[in-house]
């Protein structure tokens, strides 16, 4: 049994690649529950972003778990597992706890120190949580994660002047248009990012915004904060003859800015150039486009020149960070192998609680004229006395559990001398199934990054 992280990222693919294995949100509840009908899955969870999707899961045997979860891949997106090798990373065991709690704590990112995606983690978690595919291994895994995040956070500088693409891509427009006073921009899409990439340009002089959106209502009310003009989505083509600036950010999945629509215009505009920043997951601007003059045409992998040199003065912070990463590990692991200790010590307490009670039955029924008070009183009493008895033991059981050194040998030693394997009620693989289900805090409010 273990965990087990199987993905990609900016990092090992681009976003040609990356797009093609994404999950849309409305699609993970489903994807979940195939993903659980593989053999060896006992617990999951998925996590899609324009930088990564990566799929993290309790297995019953390492190896075969990972082989089930690239293969499930390759059935979902109807890839051959020929063409994923290259890009998926794998993370066995305590490999796996060390990237998620990277991951949480924004040491995996693009943007070094953003706050995103730890709101990105929780938003994957609070999905398996309701698809039910999370139990104890991965909701501790996920709480642990917040913890360290939030450590990372508090104990280092590394959050401090993180740069985030969309802050990267104002600064990629002013390269290309020098002063953007009285630039027109669109944001083709009117959620969180572009929200933040408006802010960004209000910020350096841009007046004229306009809003694109499926949903004119949002378009509407995204406008009216920055004092700009919503248009509805349908209209956006026949608007961008006015452009200066596009901030595509939508959720469609397929391209909705396409190269003859894109030549249509720059031909409208006199070939006056415009400016294309593409942030979605799977891209919505066509590639194609780059290739029109006076076109100049941006997606997140091109960014990360821009992002890395401003998040390389933070190299000691992060160093700091995963020094806290690795403290953070090895207590997570110590949690985890103390794990191997409950089918012991349930069967235990269940050999001795069912000793008591026959004993104690015999007892009473030999003593003629005892009140329900007394009865009571003896059933405490005896007890007391097993409870303190079985202490010692226990607290052992447990910290052997927890040592790599002496756990396996102290656990059968344990069970030979107090006869239980005879006697086992469960299998040892269902030892997680005995602790209580835990819930991690409220989600994360504050966003930084992309997506």
């Amino acid at each position: 049994m273990g965990i087990v992280v199987v993905g990609l990222s900016h990092k090992s693919a681009p976003i040609e690649v990356r797009e093609k294995l994404y999950f849309p949100e409305e699609t993970i509840p489903a994807a979940l529950g195939k993903l659980m009908s593989y053999e060896g899955i006992r617990e999951s969870l998925i996590i899609s972003t324009c930088n990564r999707v990566e799929i993290y899961a309790y297995v019953q045997d390492s190896a075969k778990g990972v082989d089930r979860i690239k293969q499930f891949i390759s059935d979902y997106h109807g890839i051959a597992r020929e063409a994923l090798e290259g890009a998926l990373y794998v993370y066995p065991d305590a490999q796996g706890v060390r990237h998620t709690f990277r991951v949480a704590s924004s040491l995996d990112s693009l943007v070094l120190g953003e706050a995103q995606i730890l709101g990105q983690l929780k938003d994957a978690y609070d999905i398996a949580l309701k698809a039910k595919t999370t139990s104890t291994i991965l909701n501790k895994l996920i709480k642990k994660s917040i913890s360290v995040a939030k450590r990372v956070r508090t104990e280092t500088r590394l959050a401090e002047g993180a740069v985030s693409i969309s802050s990267a891509a104002v600064e990629l427009a002013k390269k290309i248009f020098g002063d953007l006073t009285g630039k027109t921009v669109m944001l083709l899409g009117a959620g969180e990012m572009a929200e933040l990439a408006a802010q960004h340009l209000l910020s350096n002089g841009v007046k004229n915004i306009m809003v694109a959106n499926r949903t004119f209502e949002r378009a509407e009310e995204l406008a009216k904060e920055f004092k700009g003009d919503a248009i509805r989505f349908e209209h956006f083509p026949d608007a961008l003859v006015m452009v200066d600036i596009l901030i595509c950010a939508t959720g469609a999945p397929n391209y909705v800015v396409k190269r003859d629509m894109v030549a249509k215009v720059i031909k409208d505009r006199r070939h006056k150039p415009i400016f294309m920043i593409d942030i979605s997951n799977p891209r919505n601007i066509e590639p194609e486009v780059d290739k029109v003059d006076n076109v100049y045409l941006y997606d997140i992998d091109d960014l990360q020149s821009k992002v890395d040199v401003n998040t390389g003065g933070r190299a000691k912070e992060a160093e700091r960070a995963e020094e806290l990463v690795t403290q953070e590990v090895e207590t997570y692991l110590q949690w985890e192998r103390g794990l191997d200790a409950v089918p012991t010590i349930v069967d235990l307490r269940e050999k001795v609680e069912d000793i008591r009670k026959r004993e104690l039955d015999k007892t009473i029924g030999s003593l003629n004229g005892m009140t329900d008070d007394q009865k009571r009183a003896v059933d405490i009493m005896s007890q007391a006395i097993v409870n303190k008895l079985l202490h010692a033991p226990l607290v052992v059981l447990k910290q052997a559990a927890a040592s790599t050194d002496s756990g396996d040998a102290t656990l059968a030693i344990a069970r030979k001398l107090f006869n239980l394997d005879k006697e086992l009620k469960r299998p040892v693989h269902d030892r997680a199934a005995e602790q209580p289900v835990e819930k991690v805090p409220g989600p994360v409010k504050e966003r930084k990054d992309v997506c």
